[in-house]
């Protein structure tokens, strides 16, 4: 199963992500993370943030992704997604794919900037260090129209949602039939 994750920056969806999988570890459920920021910086350092190199991070972490899901890991994509092309792809393309929105307000997110895009987003027109491709700033994000889940970090504490989210993949998990290797004939 792979749990796509998607959301402005800023959000909370590595911090949930880190939680769940914590949470997880008390069950005999696998579960890896596929941070995009993470991915980006050491195995994708050549794409940038047009939408076409958006594109393409998406694809290959859904490609990782569909490879550890393969083997029976539920595997979280915590990635800002911002294009919904993309994100019905992965649906598409892979089984088991379930989209959860992680959302918050841009004005909460320009209050908490952990990383400090907000403001550099801001900045005027031709400062050195303004970001121009902020999704939900100066660069699209739409929102997805029918997630699997819905998680809203303005209104819903870490805990809470922490607990939504391992609910949901504990209840997926169970409707997902997982076959061993060998009844499918594969080694």
């Amino acid at each position: 199963m792979i749990i796509l994750l998607c959301g402005l920056s800023g959000s909370g969806k590595t911090t949930l992500a880190q939680n769940v999988k914590m949470r997880l570890s008390d069950t005999d459920i696998p579960v890896e993370i596929i941070d995009a920021d993470v991915y980006r910086q050491k195995l994708f350092p050549n794409l940038g943030y047009t939408k076409e190199d958006r594109f393409e991070n998406i694809r290959r972490l859904g490609f990782i992704a569909s490879k550890l899901s393969g083997h029976g890991v539920v595997t979280i994509i915590s990635a800002i997604n911002p294009y919904d092309v993309i994100r019905r792809e992965l649906i598409a393309t892979y089984p088991d794919v379930k989209l959860i929105h992680i959302d918050c307000p841009v004005k909460t997110l320009m209050q908490r900037d952990t990383k400090g895009l907000y403001q550099r987003a801001l900045l005027q027109e031709g400062h050195p260090d303004k970001v121009t491709n902020l999704s939900g700033v100066n660069d699209p994000f739409q929102i997805p129209s029918s997630p699997d889940l819905y998680i809203n970090t303005h209104v819903t504490r870490l805990t809470e949602a922490t607990e939504m989210l391992t609910g949901f993949i504990l209840d997926s998990y169970q409707q997902v039939q997982i076959r061993p290797l060998q009844a499918t004939g594969r080694y």
